[in-house]
């Protein structure tokens, strides 16, 4: 049930780094009594001036809220913090923003189970620090649902638009975080990649951006169909077969070596291809690489 004074409850924060000091003024800003917390105190000043409290110790800064929420450099700094605390922590909900793994999330949501939280949430923040209190923020929640509707009003000040509950396993929000932190880093490496390929004729990268972020988006297309696919497990190739493919990505490959750019990132493509070809998705559509994926 949704809490109808969670628009203006309490929150606590704990961890001012740059995202925890954007959670906080966030919070701040929306109205919220914000009481905060952080090893190097100094870290707090701009959010004092801007309204929050300075708790005088992380035990008073728990026991300052109903909903705390921690942000700090990892889950061992999480435990270190807060384990020492069972007294502070019964009966609150704790909302863990650090980012780790999901095996880490489901064992810190043990941990908090017997510190006798009211109920503990694992959550992923998808965006930088200047980003929060927008909606351009998207933020990930995995917990008991029920705790969730009950301070959900209170979390959208971090992004009224895109504050997403996923699931009552505490692993989820972290296996979201992982996968879409890979799609990051594959589209940034694929970027480089092109901007050194076009760069050995002169090609500055600003001329290039327009058409490689065309092309980004030409792929959320592809996504979207190919994710039905693996959905049905059936790879029809509506767009192209993997013969094709491998085509173009020797290509690729020739033309990297050729130009003295590093081919590896074209090499890696070619090796999954090549194990989805001899697995016999020759003629289906490159969606067939999941099984490949999915194999250790």
């Amino acid at each position: 049930m949704s809490n109808p004074n969670a628009a203006h409850a309490p929150v606590t924060v704990i961890g001012l780094g740059l995202m925890g000091q954007a959670l906080a003024a966030a919070f701040v800003k929306s109205g919220h009594p914000t009481t905060v917390w952080n090893r190097t105190a100094a870290k707090a000043d701009e959010l004092v001036e801007q309204g929050a409290t300075l708790a005088g110790s992380v035990a008073d800064a728990v026991t300052a809220s109903p909903l705390v929420i921690v942000c700090v450099s990892d889950y061992d700094a999480v435990t270190e913090l807060l384990d020492p605390l069972a007294d502070e922590l019964a009966g609150r909900v704790l909302v863990n923003l650090t980012t780790g793994t999901s095996a880490q999330a489901r064992e810190a949501a043990e941990w908090a189970a017997k510190k006798n939280t009211a109920a503990y949430f694992d959550g992923a923040i998808m965006a930088i620090p200047p980003a929060i209190g927008t909606d351009e923020a998207v933020l990930l929640y995995s917990g008991p649902k029920d705790a969730f509707d009950e301070h959900e009003a209170t979390l959208k000040a971090l992004s009224d638009a895109n504050t997403k509950y996923l699931d009552s396993d505490h692993g989820v929000s972290s296996l979201y975080d992982m996968s879409l932190l890979g799609i990051m880093w594959g589209i940034l490496n694929s970027f480089l990649n092109g901007a050194a390929l076009v760069g050995t004729a002169g090609v500055k990268a600003t001329a290039y951006a327009p058409l490689a972020n065309f092309m980004i988006n030409v792929v959320t297309g592809y996504v979207t169909a190919y994710a039905e696919q693996i959905d049905k497990g059936e790879y029809p190739a509506e767009d192209a077969t993997l013969h094709v493919h491998i085509a173009a990505i020797d290509h690729l490959l020739h033309e990297s070596k050729a130009l003295g750019i590093n081919a590896e990132l074209p090499q890696f493509y070619k090796s999954f291809v090549d194990r989805a070809v001899e697995a016999g998705h020759v003629e289906n559509s490159y969606s067939s690489l999941i099984e490949v994926f999915r194999k250790p």
